[in-house]
């Protein structure tokens, strides 16, 4: 199954999704040297976004959140890929300064659950449920 959605930072990842349903704040969210969502009130307190494919539903919080995404990809805890039910310019500038694969808007959010298998193509704008 293949979902359209719009591209947002190239690249192509392929891996397993984490799912929130709650907007995420990579400042002070999201720990930059382990990729622990360290969030007290956020439902993914405590799991690690690191080589997954994270879908939630956009960002929120300060622009420096763009370097928080810079600092995980460059300590190597960056999640693989992010789809966003509507980016904003925070996640969206992090994505591209950072080469994360990265896509929003997606035409259905069928199969997009906690543990699927999924293919993002950031180039096309693309996700295929592996």
């Amino acid at each position: 199954m293949v979902i359209k959605c719009r591209p947002i930072s190239k690249g192509k990842s392929k891996g397993e999704l984490i799912v929130s349903n709650e907007l995420l704040s990579f400042l002070g969210g999201v720990n930059p040297n382990t990729g622990e969502v360290i969030d007290s009130n956020h439902e993914l307190k405590g799991k690690f976004i690191k080589d997954k494919i994270l879908f939630i539903p956009g960002g929120k919080g300060s622009t420096v959140g763009s370097y928080v995404i810079f600092q995980m990809k460059k300590n190597n805890v960056a999640p693989r890929a992010i789809i966003c039910l509507n980016a904003e310019p925070i996640i969206a500038t992090g994505a591209i300064i950072s080469d994360i694969p990265m896509v929003d808007l997606p035409e259905s959010t069928e199969g997009l659950v906690n543990g699927a298998k999924v293919e993002i193509n950031g180039e096309k704008g693309e996700i295929r449920i592996l």
